[in-house]
């Protein structure tokens, strides 16, 4: 059974920088694509950025390109993001997803696995 479990959030301030981790296990995730996604209260839950597992690629969110970096490491099986310049329309529980179809995805119908999710919360 695949398990994700996120980690790293927290509270900071506007301007700050937290990084995010997704810790997989469960199967091979080769050929897997991993995502973060992210739900503020209210809001529908909002595609934040993915990445192949095998070769890179990467896709973002038009709100969070130039701030957000996803990465991986492969021998650790554990994706990250890397957020920076944080704004207070970033905070939201954040969450890590995989899916096995193999091409970038925005749409959260398409990941099969989740994790619990992480509070990342920006102070103004």
């Amino acid at each position: 059974q695949v398990q994700l479990v996120e980690s790293g959030g927290g509270l900071v301030q506007a301007g700050g920088s937290l990084r995010l981790s997704c810790v997989a296990s469960g199967r091979a995730f080769s050929g897997s694509v991993m995502g973060w996604f992210r739900q503020a209260p209210g809001k529908e839950r909002e595609f934040v950025s993915a990445i192949r597992w095998n070769y890179g690629g990467t896709l973002y969110a038009e709100s969070v390109k130039g701030r957000f970096t996803i990465s991986k490491d492969n021998a650790k099986n554990t994706m990250y993001l890397q957020m920076d310049s944080l704004k207070p329309e970033d905070t939201a529980v954040y969450y890590c997803a995989v899916h096995f179809e193999g091409h970038l995805s925005k749409f959260a119908a398409t990941y099969n696995y989740w994790g619990q999710g992480t509070q990342v919360t920006v102070s103004s």
